[in-house]
């Protein structure tokens, strides 16, 4: 995938266990073990305002464009699905539940 999550960095820069930084954003070991590793498809604005504010930094210290990645897939996605979310999982995490 050509986003690139780097919460690990910060997570070694503050000296914070995934344990702590998990239960100050709101979020499960698990759930962050899915951002932390690039398996996640979408995540919400507001967990990402919360990461930033727990971890003091700005989203683009969270996450970086890797024009290289893209060269995986030949729709440039990994999975080759493209753009396109997954059914209602993909809605869900976007924020966009049916409303």
């Amino acid at each position: 995938m050509p986003i690139v999550v780097r919460i690990d960095v910060e997570l070694a820069k503050r000296k914070m266990s995934v344990g702590e930084f998990a239960e100050r954003v709101g979020l499960t070991p698990a759930n962050v073990a899915v951002l932390k590793n690039g398996r996640a498809k979408a995540v919400r604005f507001s967990t990402l305002e919360a990461m930033c504010r727990v971890l003091g930094c700005q989203p683009g210290d969270l996450l970086e464009w890797s024009d290289d990645a893209a060269d995986d897939a030949p729709d440039g996605s990994q999975d080759g699905t493209g753009d396109r979310a997954d059914g209602a999982a993909g809605r869900a995490a976007l924020g966009r539940d049916g409303a």
